[in-house]
């Protein structure tokens, strides 16, 4: 007789019958993937970036339009050519240049009215003197003696900052009026710098100053009577190195006034003659080229340096050069680059099936 095979007890329990029914109902219904599970499966990383390829077709469409407007950036720069005008200042300082004459309806003494005058020729009065920016200006004065107070110089504000600073010469020690010297010493200053700018001179150089004529103005209220060189010999000089020479008598034809103090009545004013040569003034002028001018007053004086300014102009040329630097490259290269990575990532990794 064959014995029956029987189960262990515990297998018999509720709770191992609950088990092994569980078990069954498992194996009897297989989990399929459905589309409600389809968001709870993690992304790969090819998936997370199937949106590179249209961004970066995209960027490249823009760089290509960037590159097609065709960026460029201006190098502009600018070529000035001067002709300029040399001009020496030639001031008479001597004692008599304390006498008074008239300006803007005050009285006040010639060598002011002189400086006050020529500020406004050198750097320009916002009227009818413009100004003389672009020339090369230089200072001589002269009473018993010659002497440079500026050499030429492209700076007509510092010339006539140190033009305002002159005072008239000191009785018995340096008063005089030595013409002569004065004029032959700006004359010399004018050749020595035309001279040195010639061997100076650049062709290539398009920004340099080229001296265009040379000019002395003479300011004087007297006559000769001291120096070396005769005013007549002075002016042969000058007409020997191409020199034009503008003379201008302060006070000719004019009383001037003069303040005296008189131990019977006190402080008082006294007319004063004229005493410039008005016909030295007017040889000198006459053998250079240039002209001889009267100067009773400030307004008269302006007049003359409207006129003298009108004679002698300047030529400033100014060209200007603009070339461009092509900036559409790397514009280009870039949106080939992009287009070049997007067809790669399309046809390889990032591939879509259907």
């Amino acid at each position: 007789m064959r014995a029956e095979a029987r189960s262990p007890a515990i297998w018999r329990t509720p709770p191992a019958l609950w088990i092994a029914g569980r078990r069954r109902r498992a194996a009897a219904h297989p989990l399929l993937p459905t589309v409600a599970q389809m968001p709870r499966l993690a992304r790969s990383a090819r998936q997370r970036l199937m949106w590179t390829p249209p961004v970066l077709r995209a960027a490249a469409l823009v760089l290509l339009a960037v590159a097609i407007a065709r960026p460029r950036e201006g190098l502009g720069h600018v070529q000035t050519s001067t002709d300029a005008v040399a001009v020496q200042v030639v001031i008479d300082r001597s004692g008599s240049m304390r006498y008074e004459m008239e300006i803007d309806g005050q009285l006040k003494s010639r060598l002011e009215v002189v400086k006050r005058v020529l500020k406004d020729f050198l750097t320009g009065n916002g009227r009818d003197l413009p100004g003389r920016a672009s020339d090369l200006i230089g200072l001589v004065t002269f009473a018993k003696f010659a002497e440079t107070a500026c050499p030429l110089v492209r700076d007509p504000k510092a010339v006539s900052d140190l033009a305002q600073a002159l005072e008239p010469a000191m009785q018995n020690i340096e008063d005089g009026t030595a013409i002569g010297d004065g004029l032959s010493l700006a004359a010399a200053r004018l050749h020595t710098a035309e001279q040195e700018m010639k061997s100076r001179f650049d062709a290539s150089d398009p920004d340099q100053v080229r001296i265009k004529s040379k000019i002395i103005i003479l300011l004087t209220d007297g006559e000769q009577n001291a120096g070396e060189k005769l005013p007549d010999e002075a002016a042969a000089i000058a007409k020997d190195w191409g020199i034009r020479v503008y003379t201008i008598g302060i006070g000719a034809g004019a009383y001037a006034y003069e303040t005296v103090r008189d131990p019977f009545f006190g402080e008082r004013r006294v007319r004063v003659p004229s005493t410039v040569n008005e016909e030295s003034l007017r040889s000198i002028a006459e053998t250079t080229g240039g002209k001889y001018f009267r100067a009773q007053d400030g307004e008269a004086l302006r007049a003359i340096y409207r006129e003298i300014d009108q004679l002698e102009k300047t030529t400033v040329r100014t060209v200007e050069y603009t070339d461009y630097a092509e900036e559409f490259r790397p514009w280009a290269l870039g949106a080939a680059s992009l287009v070049l990575l997007e067809g790669v990532l399309s046809g390889l990794w990032l591939r879509r099936t259907a």
